[in-house]
């Protein structure tokens, strides 16, 4: 019996085709999402990355939905971020046939509502997966026929990029580009290729959803050690990594070493500060997810602006962007949102901020990171554990004489005059796993904290 629970995911749809996906549910998600968001006679876009088995996804899915009277626009090949464009530009509902950063077996579903805006299971995703769910069981009726048609909407992309952040700068930059054969291969060529002011060494730019080279998740360390080799081998400035719908980029300096993304969502932060200031925006607000580092809610006041710590989560930023009006908003994890992008993320846009302000800093990009990251990091650590409740109370008792929040899993800190360290301790919503992360003002320190902290959780201490 296939569950839709079991691949209906917080944010999205997420599972192994074949046995959790195949082109029959996918085409239920179609109907459901004609259904759930009334698009009987109304527009949505589909679009679908290299995965061999998106094209057919995004054909069974714009069937499903026409068969309930919605009118598809098949973006054909696109990134995420292409497909928001798409949403925000035409004021239409989308869905992104994706799995991001995931392995070749599995596939998924990225949905928004017309601008771009998110849809989680609070949101809206719950009511779709039991409507999809009933259709599998029982078939689509069919309403008043959809229709279908084509649109290719790169060169807009291109051109709005552009227009938000002009590539202009007195030194010509090599670029390395690792695109772990994900649509970053697409899109990159499309938005930098053609810049003079640029050299772009291609690492993996062929379109192939298995994946031959390595996973497309630079979040992982080892996903990122051919681009700090061909860095170094090419003596390049900057390098740069898209996950597999490039909708993520992770940056790696002139040494080989890697930029934090909470060092980027500062640089991102000052650069969208002073844009907006400079158009008389006095105090504009900024997002960071709690798990950014304490550098990022510094560099965001300093420029004069307001600091909003928010929880982890995709469509939650989104729908905090709106709420607040924020112009810019980063998490941890390296997605970076834009207000003037609806709200949504864009990695590409991440990557021409740094290479604006690489190509204007007159410093290296390691002396522009070593400024924007003062403090010491752990990183995100996940330990697998068979009772969560009892390793997060062995943690609390390790813990208990220091200040604790309760926000988004619990950030135990202390702060006294010459030292400070804060450890946040979350659940994974789909797995056992406790996910760690811990910052503080020495290495020391927080390597302390963090090995304590693992300690408990293992039941070592």
């Amino acid at each position: 019996m296939i569950r839709f629970e079991d691949f209906v995911k917080t944010y999205d749809v997420r599972g192994l085709v074949g046995s959790q996906l195949n082109e029959e549910i996918v085409a239920a998600f179609g109907a459901a999402f004609a259904d759930e968001l009334e698009l009987s006679g109304q527009e949505l876009v589909v679009g679908h990355d290299m995965r061999d088995s998106s094209p057919g996804f995004a054909e069974a899915f714009a069937l499903g939905a026409t068969k309930r009277g919605a009118n598809v626009v098949m973006l054909g090949l696109c990134s995420t971020d292409m497909s928001y464009y798409a949403s925000g530009t035409l004021d239409v509902p989308a869905a992104m046939f994706t799995a991001s950063h995931n392995p070749a077996s599995y596939n998924g579903i990225k949905f928004s509502r017309a601008g771009a805006r998110g849809i989680s299971l609070d949101t809206g995703l719950a009511a779709i997966r039991d409507r999809a769910s009933a259709y599998f069981e029982t078939g689509i009726d069919e309403l008043t026929q959809g229709t279908i048609r084509q649109l290719d909407v790169m060169p807009g992309y291109v051109e709005y990029l552009n227009q938000l952040v002009p590539l202009q700068g007195s030194k010509k930059l090599k670029i390395v580009v690792d695109t772990a054969n994900g649509m970053g291969g697409l899109t990159v060529p499309a938005v930098l290729g053609n810049n003079p002011g640029l050299e772009i060494v291609e690492l993996y730019f062929d379109l192939d959803g298995s994946f031959p080279n390595h996973e497309a998740n630079p979040l992982d360390p080892k996903n990122l050690v051919d681009l700090q080799a061909k860095v170094l081998e090419v003596g390049a400035d900057l390098g740069l990594a898209f996950d597999g719908d490039a909708d993520r980029c992770f940056a790696i300096d002139e040494l080989g070493q890697a930029v934090t993304p909470s060092a980027v969502a500062a640089i991102v932060a000052k650069r969208e500060i002073a844009r907006v200031q400079a158009l008389g925006e006095a105090s504009p607000t900024v997002l960071h997810n709690l798990l950014t580092s304490r550098a990022v809610a510094e560099v965001i006041e300093a420029a004069g602006a307001k600091a909003v710590r928010t929880k982890v989560g995709h469509s939650l930023i989104k729908d905090q962007m709106a709420t607040t009006g924020a112009v810019f908003g980063g998490e941890h994890s390296a997605h970076y949102y834009f207000r003037e992008f609806w709200g949504a993320d864009n990695g590409m846009l991440a990557a021409m901020h740094l290479i604006s302000e690489l190509a204007e800093a007159g410093q290296p990009m390691s002396a522009i990171a070593n400024h924007y990251t003062p403090y010491f990091s752990s990183g995100e650590i996940n330990s697998t554990v068979t009772d969560t409740a009892a390793a997060k109370a062995r943690v609390a008792k390790l813990l208990e004489a220091n200040d604790a929040e309760d926000f988004d899993g619990t950030t135990y800190s202390f702060v006294d005059q010459d030292s400070w360290w804060w450890c946040n301790v979350r659940e994974s919503n789909t797995e056992p796993l406790l996910r760690l992360n811990v910052e503080a003002s020495s290495k020391e320190l927080m390597s302390e904290i963090r090995d304590a902290a693992l300690s408990a959780i293992a039941d070592k201490a």
